[in-house]
């Protein structure tokens, strides 16, 4: 019976020599390893993801997981990630899209057990082969249960903000805003975005999304083993961007002001001028935030002076090597780590793991567009020692032990996780696909 690598293996090798590795055009080469761990991630109806879970892909189209094998279900915002890549077919985007419609809680609040709750027109974290919605990070239970509220109370807020993206995307890629009318469970699909957009927690003086630690929402997907409260940075970030997709696809004025009051107060609240980054929240593990700078960097108009501090530690971490390693990101740098124990102030996983303290290959897209603007030089070197990574390591080598690219690692082999990962090189392509 053919494996996932061998599905992977024998799709590149029809696409792609693997003994040309090296001599490949950088933006070519990750065009090409995106399309390849795309198809690998893609679990085909009527068939079963990982061994032993026995879920069925009973939805009727292709599922796109976050990765090569692993996961009996897609996630909303890996496969947003992975359609930022341009990549993605539009048919595909469409199905996937109308699925979360599909599965968006409704117009009343639903208690599930162990005081989680789900608020109107909340969006699903993941959504399992069997089409049932997921609300919550760290379990596939879809029924009452589903966790203790250490991944949250309510769903995560990211997930609303990538709902809307995918439909942008969508709109941008076919240019026709037909589908918004559609029907969804009685519902237009624009009126389900419209209610996404509101269904998360904010601080309405400012716009910015919020969060308290007894009714607890992660923030963003990618910290959800982190405990963040008050405002939030990467949330508001995301926030900002479904205001301005909105705006293009509604012409809706309110939407231009929500950006405004983002735009305005991301600086004054998050700015750390002891360190010149932007601190990921206003209350629990509120630290500096490497991924939050670098994606406020590059996507909203930051007053001066802070721009300017932030641009600056950048270039200094890259520089000193507290932030990267092998063209991958650190949570927080080095030398502000929590303590000596964590790299946050509340973690789940343990220090030089996972979030708290591996190095990611997502946001490096949002590096490169800052380097390449303040420095390009530094912006290529990066870049070089992002390829290189992947193409010593790369897993259509067919070696025991490759498996790049990971979600995430740490030095020397150590912290290395879910191999075939897809947003590790489908959301730096999308950056580096606009400017090489």
């Amino acid at each position: 019976m053919m494996t996932r690598r061998d599905v992977l293996l024998g799709s590149s090798a029809l696409a792609f020599k693997i003994a040309s590795l090296g001599e490949q055009d950088d933006t070519a080469y990750l065009k090409q390893l995106v399309l390849d761990v795309l198809e690998a991630s893609r679990v085909k109806p009527g068939t079963n993801g990982p061994p032993g879970w026995g879920i069925t892909n009973t939805g009727g189209f292709p599922l796109v997981t976050p990765g090569k094998g692993g996961y009996p279900a897609f996630w909303v915002r890996d496969f947003s990630m992975a359609a930022d890549s341009g990549l993605v077919p539009s048919e595909e985007i469409r199905n996937h899209l109308f699925l979360i419609a599909k599965t968006q809680n409704g117009p009343e609040t639903r208690k599930l057990k162990n005081g989680l709750e789900l608020p109107p027109w909340s969006i699903a974290d993941h959504i399992n082969f069997d089409g049932k919605p997921v609300f919550y990070p760290g379990t596939y239970a879809s029924g009452e249960d589903q966790g203790d509220g250490a991944f949250g109370f309510l769903p995560p807020i990211d997930d609303h903000f990538e709902f809307i993206h995918l439909a942008y995307l969508l709109f941008k890629q076919t240019r026709s805003k037909g589908f918004l009318g559609e029907m969804v469970e009685g519902v237009p699909l624009l009126e389900r975005l419209d209610r996404a957009f509101l269904s998360p927690g904010f601080d309405p003086a400012t716009e910015l999304a919020a969060t308290t630690l007894a009714r607890r929402a992660v923030g963003f997907g990618f910290c959800d083993a982190i405990v963040h409260d008050g405002k939030l940075l990467m949330a508001s970030l995301l926030r900002h961007r479904a205001a301005s997709e909105l705006e293009e696809l509604t012409g809706r004025a309110r939407y231009r002001e929500t950006q405004r009051r983002i735009e305005l107060n991301v600086p004054r609240t998050f700015n750390d001028p002891t360190s010149g980054w932007l601190l990921a929240s206003t209350g629990t593990s509120g630290q500096p935030d490497v991924w939050g700078t670098l994606r406020a960097l590059a996507e909203l108009p930051l007053a001066g002076g802070v721009r300017s501090r932030a641009e600056q530690e950048v270039r200094k971490a890259v520089k000193a090597g507290t932030i990267l390693l092998e063209g991958a990101v650190r949570h927080v740098p080095i030398d502000r780590d929590f303590s000596a124990s964590s790299a946050w102030e509340r973690a789940y996983p343990a220090k030089g793991s996972y979030q708290n303290g591996a190095y990611w290959h997502t946001p490096a897209g949002w590096l490169l567009h800052v380097l390449h603007r303040l420095d390009p030089k530094l912006s290529r070197q990066v870049l070089a020692d992002f390829v290189s990574h992947l193409k010593a390591n790369d897993l259509r080598l067919g070696k025991q032990g490759l498996d790049a690219p990971w979600e995430c690692f740490g030095p020397n082999g150590t912290a290395r996780q879910n191999g075939g990962y897809l947003a590790s090189v489908a959301l730096p392509f999308a950056e580096i696909r606009t400017w090489r």
